[in-house]
């Protein structure tokens, strides 16, 4: 098991080799992990492709790819927003990647998690998800809150604000972490 600590105010860091080939990413994210692991630092790592967009890159469904258990990617997620027809996440699937890692001090990581239902966002909780990015949503609220009118700069600035945080703190509830930093 990982200590947090800090390292130049990180306790944590994303590793995305998403667009490399599936053994360059791990050889990447290994690299990365060496280098801050040591400082105590966790690493999160993207090890597939989810399909969807994200900061202006569309990767097309048949660029995505599911995962199999023993290289925990994907499990139906997609970054952005959902097609019309809503999620479909394995959740069978899901069950073999807790299988794998529990005892092991990995963590599952849902990203392309905006838009999902209570209820699914519970049972993935159940099945040893552990954090889930939102990214999308957030954003939303933020161009949702530009879009009303304001009387200057500063109070739209507090809006777009305040709309993040409303989003935010409804997720950490859903996600049963409020409370708990």
């Amino acid at each position: 098991m990982a200590v947090s600590c800090t390292w130049n105010g990180f306790n944590s860091v994303m590793v995305d080799g998403s667009h490399l080939p599936f053994e360059e990413n791990i050889s990447y994210t290994k690299f990365i992990s060496t280098l801050v692991h040591d400082k105590g630092i966790l690493v999160e790592a993207e090890l597939g492709r989810l399909s969807g967009t994200e900061d202006d890159m569309t990767v097309e469904d048949y660029e995505a790819r599911l995962t199999e258990a023993k290289q925990a990617l994907c499990i139906g997620n997609v970054h952005g927003k959902y097609p019309s027809s809503g999620p479909n996440l394995r959740l069978q699937l899901l069950k073999e990647l807790r299988a794998l890692t529990m005892n092991k001090g990995v963590h599952l990581v849902l990203h392309g998690a905006s838009g999902l239902p209570s209820d699914l966002v519970k049972e993935c909780i159940a099945l040893g998800v552990r954090k889930f990015n939102v990214n999308t949503e957030v954003r939303n609220a933020y161009l949702e809150s530009l879009e009303k009118p304001h009387k200057d700069l500063v109070h739209l600035m507090a809006s777009t604000k305040e709309a993040m945080k409303a989003v935010v703190a409804e997720k950490m509830h859903l996600f049963g972490s409020a409370g708990k930093a």
